[in-house]
């Protein structure tokens, strides 16, 4: 038996109840997106998508999968501790944010001859607003947002890579309340900047043991999953850059490798349209996967399992450009079709992989009844 679990990232289904403590309420990922204009996701709605309690999506009778959705128990909404949690370790105290900015204290330490910004923005605007003052100075563009992250761009011809790498891996050192440190390279002209792709992230290890420290079984994570869990448990790393990208590395996994946990992560939701407020975008990236889907489920074996799931929402609808406090949705396939319901926890879906894999109970989260 393999597992496949694809996080498609930040694809959030709705407001948790707490949402308004987050500046999130209405926020609904797939609902708004949907209303913005209908989504085209056949292949998802035969898995039972639109089942889902409040999914805002058409349900149809006789779905293929198992289906529900899942609570983040951990106070956050970052990719890190909803990655985390999916793999069974819930955080008592999430990550610090600084929505204020970090303090001159810091700041000094961390770069003596300066920096510009400051601030919790986007990263494409900040880059916009002080990238001809980067460039004639010379100096860092620090930023945060909502989620805890310290995030670091410079344009490539300023701040060469290998500079910009190691400012970030001091500010690891110096952050360690921090859940990511983000080096955000760019180039180009002013009025024509353009990031790359040779982003690096630094996280923390994790606090705990998640089932991918416990698993014997081989794990290979697909494109930022070695990176948010700083490499621990994971087997083979396959680092990808775009959805497209990931889905080849997962189908290629599920045909041929040796690992029996597939964990991927597909980017582009959040990071190209979420972020940015383009839900046109963002819908067609949903319908892309939707159309590489039947190819994932053919790749699966006759014993393997499939879950698709989400780590937090990005609803590109709503005021801001942060992610989004949200249920998230999961999909079994390969199972018994049954509506799982709304878990208490992102951490049933770890203690499901972890008993289907080893035939025992992680000490976190309810697995699902199969």
């Amino acid at each position: 038996m393999k597992i496949c679990i694809l996080v498609l990232d930040s694809v959030g289904i709705g407001a948790m109840p707490d949402a308004v403590e987050f500046g999130d309420e209405g926020s609904h990922t797939l609902g708004n997106i949907h209303n913005f204009r209908n989504l085209h996701l056949p292949n998802l709605f035969k898995l039972g998508l639109g089942n889902i309690k409040n999914s805002g999506l058409p349900a149809i009778k006789n779905p293929k999968a198992a289906y529900g959705r899942m609570a983040q128990k951990t106070k956050a909404k970052d990719t890190t501790s909803g990655h985390w949690e999916l793999a069974g370790l819930i955080m008592e105290r999430p990550f610090r944010v600084f929505p204020d900015g970090f303090s001159e204290e810091f700041l000094k330490e961390w770069s003596p001859k300066g920096w510009l910004g400051n601030k919790a923005a986007s990263g494409t605007e900040i880059i916009d607003e002080l990238g001809k003052q980067h460039i004639d100075s010379g100096k860092p563009i620090v930023y945060t947002s909502a989620d805890s992250v310290f995030q670091v761009a410079a344009h490539e011809e300023v701040i060469p890579l290998e500079e910009l790498y190691d400012l970030c891996k001091k500010a690891r050192q110096m952050l360690p309340e921090v859940g990511r440190i983000i080096a955000r390279p760019f180039i180009g002209t002013v009025g024509n900047f353009k990031r790359t792709s040779k982003r690096k992230d630094y996280a923390v290890e994790p606090i705990a043991s998640t089932i991918l420290d416990a698993l014997d079984v081989g794990v290979l994570g697909i494109g930022k999953i070695e990176d948010i869990f700083c490499g621990r448990g994971v087997t083979r790393a396959v680092h990808t850059k775009t959805n497209s990208q990931g889905i080849d590395a997962a189908v290629e996994a599920l045909r041929h490798s040796e690992e029996k946990l597939i964990f991927t992560n597909l980017v582009d939701f959040d990071m190209l349209y979420g972020h940015r407020n383009d839900p046109e975008g963002y819908a067609k990236a949903l319908e892309y996967f939707d159309t590489r889907l039947p190819e994932i489920l053919d790749a699966l074996g006759k014993n393997d399992i499939l879950f698709i799931t989400a780590d937090h929402g990005c609803d590109p609808t709503v005021r801001h450009t942060d992610h989004t406090r949200e249920y998230v949705p999961v999909l079994v396939y390969g199972v018994k079709p049954k509506d799982l319901g709304t878990r208490e926890t992102f951490a049933d879906l770890g203690a499901t992989v972890y008993k289907m894999l080893c035939g025992d109970c992680w000490g976190v989260g309810e697995a699902f009844e199969m």
